[in-house]
């Protein structure tokens, strides 16, 4: 039996019975999309004749397989870990009001654009700077495009949230190890870790994400970081042999230095 993801959940589902015009009264389901809407589903018969018995390049073939890659997307999506609040973010709606917005979101943008090969070599990216200045909307825009458009497997999630499943595991019936979890956070092909430094940064918590970040560092998986710190504070809370391995290979940084947009408001 498949272990249960801790960083990914399936979309929910209902099913129900309905009439096919085709194949009469048949069970159906209709399932959670990603932009909050519920999508019935084909009448599964209709899907199987289409992917199995009519002819390829058919319009009845071809909207069989548009359906299963649209389904594979919408499940990537809801299990990236991208909140209701930011499913909206993309890179086309970051608003750039100076130079400094202008280079971070070409930076995160290039880093998306160019992800197959920033994969290959297991490169990094950091988002580090003030609150407020749009850090996560831009990590959610790079996990939506390299599922979209690559079919990665990426998620987002938090330092805080990978820590609680780490001291989850320690319950006994938890059904998971900590090395259930390590090896999750290590296969995913993205895995954008935000708000890393708002914890108190023990002993316990810093062992933690020296752990997953060394686990990707070794399999040469590329995590991005972002943190509401600078650089310089970053390799203070995190250690500089860690920072340094974030660093290595050429690792890409966006710097966030001016004023949180919410004060605008």
């Amino acid at each position: 039996m498949a272990q249960r993801s801790n960083f990914r959940r399936q979309p929910e589902l209902r099913t129900f019975t309905s009439e096919c015009p085709v194949h009469g009264t048949v069970d159906r389901s209709e399932v959670e999309q990603f932009d909050g809407s519920i999508l019935i589903r084909p009448c599964k018969k209709c899907q199987w004749d289409g992917l199995r018995v009519a002819p390829v390049g058919s319009e009845a073939h071809a909207q069989a397989l548009a359906h299963v890659v649209a389904e594979r997307t919408n499940s990537a999506l809801v299990g990236s870990g991208i909140t209701p609040r930011f499913a909206g973010s993309m890179f086309a709606n970051y608003r750039a009001d100076n130079s400094a917005m202008v280079q971070a979101l070409a930076t995160c943008k290039g880093y998306a654009d160019n992800f197959d090969d920033h994969y290959r070599e297991g490169r990094n990216l950091l988002l580090c700077g003030n609150v407020g200045t749009g850090k996560t909307h831009l990590a959610s825009s790079i996990v939506q495009q390299v599922i979209r458009k690559l079919g990665a497997v990426a998620v987002i999630t938090s330092a805080a949230e990978i820590i609680r499943v780490f001291k989850r595991s320690m319950d006994r019936n938890a059904g998971y190890t900590e090395g259930d979890v390590i090896t999750e956070l290590a296969d995913f092909d993205l895995l954008v870790i935000d708000e890393v430094g708002a914890q108190a940064g023990t002993h316990y918590e810093l062992s933690v994400l020296h752990e997953v970040l060394d686990r990707r560092y070794q399999l040469v998986k590329p995590t991005v970081v972002v943190s509401n710190m600078d650089a310089k504070e970053l390799g203070q809370y995190i250690g500089e042999r860690a920072l340094d391995r974030l660093r290595e290979n050429k690792a890409l940084l966006a710097g966030f230095t001016w004023a949180s947009e919410r004060r605008r408001a």
